[in-house]
């Protein structure tokens, strides 16, 4: 099944493929003249996919979207188009938030400790979650104060 590609992970293909830069480049124009290679488009879908059907976080996805070579400020754009699309719906930062802590919560066994919180919140800052969302949400589900959590942590 093909997938779409940004600008950088198509030059990168087309780089393995042959030695001509020349070539490369000439596809590559005629790829963006076409309309099939655009990295705002591409960072829109990107963002899409993955907070419908994966349910990230926005620092993940924008993490993932730099990786694959999209500039930043088409990363911006997207993810805060994102934000305002999703408000108050189920792809919403908290209402995805909430989902991971449920499934969590289901397959674990016992009494829940504070190293069970402590996994649940590297859970959720993995996923791409900001740790103030994830303490708010933590701390609305329980009526325990949960610690302030290492800026460090959140970045990565």
């Amino acid at each position: 099944m093909r997938r779409a590609h940004s600008v950088s992970e198509m030059k990168k293909l087309l780089a393995r493929r042959t030695k001509n830069d020349l070539l490369v480049q000439v596809v590559m124009a005629r790829l963006k003249e076409s309309g099939q290679l655009d990295d705002a488009r591409y960072a829109k879908q990107f963002v899409r996919q993955r907070k419908e059907i994966r349910r990230q976080g926005a620092y993940r996805i924008a993490r993932d979207l730099r990786a694959r070579g999209v500039p930043d400020r088409y990363i911006q754009a997207a993810v805060e188009a994102a934000a305002g699309e999703y408000a108050g719906t189920p792809a919403d930062e908290s209402a995805l938030i909430r989902h991971r802590i449920g499934r969590k919560l289901k397959s674990w066994r016992g009494e829940i400790d504070d190293r069970k919180v402590a996994s649940l919140c590297r859970s959720l800052l993995r996923a791409g979650f900001s740790a103030d969302a994830i303490r708010r949400e933590i701390k609305s589900l329980t009526a325990e104060e949960i610690p302030e959590l290492a800026r460090e942590t959140e970045l990565g």
